[in-house]
């Protein structure tokens, strides 16, 4: 991977919660579980006293949003040969998609969401 964004690909700079960054190049076509997979295998060697045990806990935030493992880039609609910033975070399960902003205790049973394993 070159440092300089290429024309045809999306460049992510991606933060850790230590503010630690790196930055990626990917296709529009890679998914959220695609970029989760490739990090972890090919951790930062300045990231690596926050290692984690398997790429499945890997989590993109995209402005102030989860993206689910299916969510590619080019669905984001990215702009690809540019920058993009999001953060990753290790987080076992996601929230439920309506439990933004409105705090429901007691109702999770309510959830149309699925988790994938």
């Amino acid at each position: 991977m070159s440092s300089s964004p290429s024309s045809d690909q999306v460049n992510l700079r991606l933060i850790l919660v230590s503010g630690k960054t790196h930055e990626f190049q990917f296709s529009p076509n890679d998914s959220a579980a695609d970029i989760a997979k490739h990090v972890y295998e090919n951790w930062p060697t300045d990231w690596d006293d926050e290692k984690v045990s398997t790429h499945s806990i890997l989590r993109l935030i995209y402005q102030g949003r989860f993206l689910h493992g299916n969510v590619t880039l080019g669905a984001l609609q990215l702009p690809v040969g540019k920058t993009t910033v999001m953060h990753l975070v290790a987080r076992e399960n996601l929230p439920e998609p309506n439990s933004q902003g409105q705090r429901k205790s007691g109702k999770t049973e309510e959830s149309n969401c699925c988790v994938l394993l």
